[in-house]
């Protein structure tokens, strides 16, 4: 192993350190006592590990039943994403027919609009389809993802033409072309856009803390910010629930995303179809 070698290696194993860092004080920081946390000079290593901080944030806020609504919404949210996407995608991808690039450029365009710019006319929408406080309000505003239908588009485009050739002499008609030839050939592009969709769905803030009401509705993110946030000038803030919290809530982004991780990296790296 040459010297260059050596130095990306180190190169990028400080990096790693530096972006797991925070999550390593996160995870340290919240099986301290709250006195520890905040200690001058820092203690890298508590001196006794307590849980307290977690049996405090399961026994004083519904923690569990705002994950069980966070779960739901975003599994629900990532399913619809995966149908209509793959479809369009497909329609986008594969098929001809009049003004396919002008109705491509126009989708794709959306995403140089935030959601806070139409955030006031969504909300006017829902109100009206009487959807306001539920989930279908999230999970439906979710469905509508640019991102992953220029993704698979993409990834659509670069399968050969020969196979969808193939098929059609066989008498394969569009959907099944699409069902039992492209989506099997697109499992690390669909596994890319699902891990995506599910951490996008499941880190989601801003909309569900406008279209949800009612505490047993909360998703987790809102859920947090309730309690982390519920701090008044007589109550000190406290560090190690919060972080307790936080730790918990990112336990189910890290399973999606070391169960898909090979198709994921794969998803990344391949330009075609592997023969």
């Amino acid at each position: 192993m040459n010297v260059k070698k050596i130095s990306v290696y180190v190169l990028m194993a400080f990096i790693g350190i530096i972006f797991l860092f925070p999550l390593f004080w996160s995870l340290i920081s919240s099986v301290k006592p709250e006195n520890q946390i905040i200690s001058y000079p820092p203690r890298w290593i508590p001196e006794h590990f307590t849980f307290s901080n977690y049996s405090l944030v399961l026994k004083n806020h519904p923690f569990l039943t705002w994950m069980w609504n966070s779960v739901f919404i975003t599994v629900a949210s990532t399913i619809l994403v995966l149908i209509l996407t793959t479809l369009a995608a497909y329609a986008f991808g594969r098929l001809e027919f009049r003004g396919k690039k002008l109705i491509f450029t126009l989708v794709v365009s959306m995403l140089l609009i935030p959601i806070q710019a139409y955030i006031v006319p969504l909300f006017l929408l829902v109100s009206e389809l009487g959807l306001l406080n539920t989930f279908a309000s999230i999970i439906l505003v979710a469905g509508a993802n640019v991102t992953s239908v220029f993704i698979l588009t993409s990834f659509f485009k670069s399968i050969p033409k020969e196979l969808e050739e193939a098929a059609r002499i066989d008498g394969c008609k569009d959907f099944g072309i699409f069902s039992r030839i492209m989506l099997p050939l697109s499992k690390p592009a669909v596994s890319t856009v699902t891990i995506l969709m599910f951490i996008t769905n499941w880190n989601n803030f801003l909309w569900p803390l406008i279209a949800i009401r009612d505490n047993s509705l909360k998703p987790l993110t809102v859920g947090i910010a309730q309690f982390m946030g519920g701090a008044n000038s007589t109550a000190q803030f406290q560090y190690g629930t919060s972080l307790a919290g936080a730790c918990m809530a990112i336990i189910p982004s890290i399973i999606v995303f070391l169960s898909l991780q090979r198709y994921f990296v794969e998803g990344i790296a391949n330009t075609g179809i592997k023969g």
